[in-house]
């Protein structure tokens, strides 16, 4: 049990935790909400009420809620399709719907318990994702950091056209961007979670304001609005345009904060409940958009911030949003000079991570399947964009599944020489033994009508290679078999019957049994080809040619 002098102890880990956190994440929150094509001001909104939301309800101790790089380039490409002239009460409007509509998604996800969707996007496919994302918001900064404009179009046109509007650079633009660059990357190598986006913002706009860079051409942020956010008010005409993005989006914000939500669960602390983080992200969204806040999710990095400097409990979180709310009321004068190609930088930085070259290597030297996946999904986010891109890395995952799902392996069994271990035959394995006369087969997996005829396919050719006498179909690892499976069951043992080989099953479990039972397999069998399991058939076999 804790002693007393404990509590004000987290009390005080939590409130240092919120303030360096905040250091961290109000930057960030405002480089996002660039990203987004939004005012600088939408990010300090969504790090403060979805924050605050979050921390009133939900079920991680430290998980820190607010705009993320994949939610804010998500964000963009919706708002891009529906407001393409970017006019600026139009965008509030429209990211005011767009987060209602998320957060309206999420609860009602929450009360169709429909927790598990987290996991419909498999991990090879996420690092797909997040890598094609991760190159796409890298790109869409890079002409802040040169101080020129490109027509956006697509990936490949934009990375064409930067590389046309390079000669138009804006050099003191590039230094700026570049110092900025030079404090993020030191202070992140040296002091890891340190408050370096803090000092980055620092340094920018002192440097626009001591030599007044801005007049010289060096674009900034401008006017902030000071003061508590307005209440903002969705247009419920735009909701049949929004919905397939506000879907996308609200699937993507859950993926990230159960993956964050997890990634930081300490020894001691409770499970992350999926269906409660629906319900709390919901009602961070929905709170948010009221307040003119851009869609909110989990976020690992400034998670990993709040943990890294002692952070316990949700203190800490609403800690970061009172920072919020102090930044809106006093600093907001002083972050009108800060410059655009400073808030650039800080979303580069932190979305250089998304990029994973390591784990596409390691998931290539493991499993080549998913990493077709991953590659497939991030050039689904290249090729398609990123909304597209969420159907491209769902699609991956599913057909993945049902590969996986239509073909799965028939094992020829083997004995470990000496020992009464049953493995299935591998080269690693040469001397395993086999009885002649018997083949033992062992299928994997659920059978019905999807694989069936690939699972009959590879029983007939192992069949025909090895001649046996008896066929003994190990059943111990399928768990289910269906209408369509019995029926080819049936009559693939009357075909072997009449080619003179015997066909036995072996290790059925009770639900299995049943069905066999029921559609008149066992009957035809007999009871003497029903074996308890693989053992049993060979003593049974043995016994029969001793």
């Amino acid at each position: 049990m804790s002693s007393p002098a404990s509590a004000p102890r987290r009390s005080l880990s939590d409130l240092l935790a919120g303030v360096t956190a905040s250091a961290v994440v109000l930057p960030k929150a405002m480089a996002y909400a660039t990203v987004a094509g939004l005012p600088v001001a939408i990010g300090l909104y969504t790090a403060f009420v979805p924050m605050l939301l979050y921390a009133l309800l939900g079920s991680s101790r430290v998980l820190s809620v607010s705009s993320t790089s994949t939610l804010a380039i998500l964000t963009a490409t919706q708002l891009g399709v529906v407001v393409p002239d970017g006019d600026p009460g139009q965008l509030l409007m429209v990211t005011t719907t767009l987060t209602l509509l998320v957060g309206a998604m999420l609860m009602l996800a929450a009360v169709l318990r429909l927790g598990f969707v987290a996991n419909f996007i498999s991990l090879p496919v996420l690092v797909g994702f997040k890598s094609g994302i991760g190159l796409v918001i890298i790109l869409d900064q890079l002409p802040k950091l040169f101080g020129v404009h490109i027509q956006k179009e697509n990936f490949f046109m934009d990375l064409y056209h930067l590389g046309q509007a390079l000669p138009e650079t804006s050099w003191l633009t590039l230094g700026v961007a570049l110092v900025t660059l030079v404090v993020l990357v030191f202070m992140e190598w040296r002091f890891p979670h340190s408050p370096a986006p803090l000092l980055g913002v620092g340094i920018g706009i002192a440097l626009v304001w001591g030599w007044g860079l801005n007049e010289a051409g060096v674009a900034i942020v401008g006017a902030i609005p000071t003061g508590l956010p307005s209440l903002t008010m969705p247009d419920l005409e735009l909701v049949l345009q929004l919905l397939p993005g506000a879907a996308g989006i609200a699937l993507m914000s859950f993926t990230e904060t159960i993956a964050a939500g997890r990634a930081f669960v300490g020894e001691g602390e409770p499970e992350i409940n999926p269906n409660r983080e629906l319900v709390a992200t919901g009602l961070a969204n929905l709170g948010g958009a009221f307040c003119g806040s851009m869609p909110a999710g989990g976020g690992t990095s400034q998670t990993a911030v709040v943990r890294s400097v002692g952070g316990l409990s949700q203190w800490a979180s609403a800690v970061t949003a009172a920072m919020a709310l102090a930044t809106m009321i006093f600093l907001a004068p002083l972050l009108s000079w800060l410059p655009n190609a400073t808030l650039a930088v800080v979303v580069i930085v932190y979305s250089v991570g998304l990029i994973q070259p390591g784990e596409f290597r390691k998931i290539g030297q493991i499993r080549m399947m998913e990493f077709r996946w991953a590659a497939t999904a991030c050039l689904g986010v290249l090729l398609f964009g990123t909304l597209q891109g969420i159907v491209v890395a769902i699609l991956a995952s599913l057909l993945g599944l049902a590969s996986q799902t239509a073909q799965p392996q028939v094992y020829v069994i083997g004995r470990k020489p000496g020992e009464d271990v049953l493995r299935p035959l591998a080269e690693r394995h040469p001397d395993d033994e086999t009885i002649p006369g018997l083949l033992i087969l062992r299928p994997e997996g659920r059978l019905f009508f999807i694989n069936v005829q690939y699972v009959a396919a590879q029983i007939r050719q192992l069949i025909e290679t090895h001649q046996p006498e008896v066929v003994v179909l190990d059943m111990s690892r399928v768990q289910d078999v269906e209408y369509s499976a019995l029926m080819m069951l049936m009559e693939g043992e009357q075909h072997a019957r009449a080619r003179g080989v015997n066909l036995w099953l072996a290790g059925l479990n009770p639900g299995v049994l049943e069905n066999v039972r029921r559609c008149g397999l066992a009957s035809q069998l007999g009871a003497s080809r029903m074996l308890f399991n693989a053992r049993a058939a060979i003593r049974q076999y043995q016994q029969g040619k001793g």
